[in-house]
């Protein structure tokens, strides 16, 4: 069995991505994982798993036909800016959301 979640683990991570957890939603997370190991090990029950070659796309069978490549007119920048309240040059400005 594979390394085991902890409760710092998630909090840590969560830190690095910017999103603070409750108590409650770490433990929701925590959960979510046990799960995850559980099925992980049923799988890895499996005889001969490791001789099962990796499937690299899952609809190998599928057909599809590209469209051709068409360019078109696009709207001039000066137009587009005209829709933004705020702007610098050609970068549209939008209020600040991570302190």
């Amino acid at each position: 069995m594979s390394k085991k979640f902890t409760a710092e683990m998630v909090d840590d991570y969560a830190d690095k991505l910017l999103i603070g957890l409750t108590k409650e939603e770490n433990k929701m997370v925590l959960d979510e994982f046990e799960i995850i190991d559980r099925n992980i090990d049923i799988i890895n029950e499996i005889p001969n798993i490791e001789k099962v070659e990796p499937m690299s796309w899952c609809l190998d069978d599928f057909e599809f036909e590209l469209r051709e490549d068409v360019v078109e007119e696009s709207i001039p920048i000066d137009d587009l800016l005209k829709n933004c309240d705020l702007y610098n040059d050609r970068e549209v400005e939008v209020p600040k959301v991570v302190e």
